[in-house]
């Protein structure tokens, strides 16, 4: 019988990446307040210090280096999120090749990276949370490259759900859109746009998914992307009109 006590993650190793701020900073708070035992790095010290965590590492993702020389320290990895990223604006024939790389290594090889390296260290029955976008399933002008690496890492996480199977480890997404971070889009949480639902998102709405596909309560859910955007993904170019209704 399902008890409170499913939700929780006491002794269990989780690393974040990206944690200083903003979606990952959220999480490694939520998950350490359902128990977790924290691992978190980004290339932003600020941030990190207040978080409680066992191990604290101040890296770029794109490091490959430096990625696989910390996670060799750890004794354990149970949980790992993958949730460091970025982008910036352009069309894609303006990216040169060294902007694409960036992307490229920021966004996709940054996630196959850890995994090679903590999916060694996952005793079974772990789990893997891979942080896309809503941008991985529709148009994205202007974020052609970065669109493109979420659908990539979207798409690894279904072959990684079967190819980790017999271990028990289930690999999930989260794919957030209309979550206001710091930086993002230059707007204010006051002035972010609202979702279908009628709300505006916040980080917390990514920690909370988060920590439910982390938890025994999602022992039967892999290989799936859990789209936490207020149903902007649902809406799909649908707007509501100033009468309550719905227009293309």
């Amino acid at each position: 019988m399902l008890t409170p006590d499913d939700a929780l993650l006491t002794g269990r190793v989780v690393v974040v990446t990206g944690a200083a701020a903003g979606i990952g900073r959220a999480t490694a708070l939520a998950c350490k307040a359902f128990g977790a035992e924290l691992a978190v790095c980004d290339r932003n010290a600020e941030g990190l210090d207040d978080l409680g965590a066992t191990s604290t590492a101040v890296l770029d993702v794109r490091d490959v280096t430096a990625v696989e020389a910390w996670v060799a320290d750890l004794d354990r990895v149970d949980v790992l999120v993958n949730n460091a990223g970025g982008t910036f604006r352009a069309d894609f024939l303006d990216v040169n090749a060294k902007g694409q790389q960036a992307l490229v290594d920021e966004n996709w090889t940054s996630v196959t990276t850890f995994v090679r390296a903590c999916v060694p260290k996952m005793p079974d029955a772990g789990s893997i949370v891979n942080v896309t976008s809503v941008e991985a399933h529709r148009a994205a002008p202007g974020y052609g490259v970065y669109a493109a690496m979420k659908a990539a890492v979207e798409n690894l996480t279904r072959t990684l759900s079967l190819e980790l199977s017999d271990r028990g480890i289930r690999v999930n997404c989260i794919a957030p859109d209309l979550i206001p971070t710091e930086g993002e889009l230059g707007l204010a949480a006051d002035e972010y746009p609202v979702a279908p639902i009628g709300l505006t998102g916040h980080p917390d709405d990514c920690a909370a998914a988060v920590v439910y596909l982390a938890s025994p309560m999602a022992r039967f859910v892999t290989g799936t992307t859990l789209h936490v955007d207020g149903g902007s993904n649902a809406a799909r170019g649908w707007h509501r009109s100033p009468d309550g209704g719905w227009v293309p």
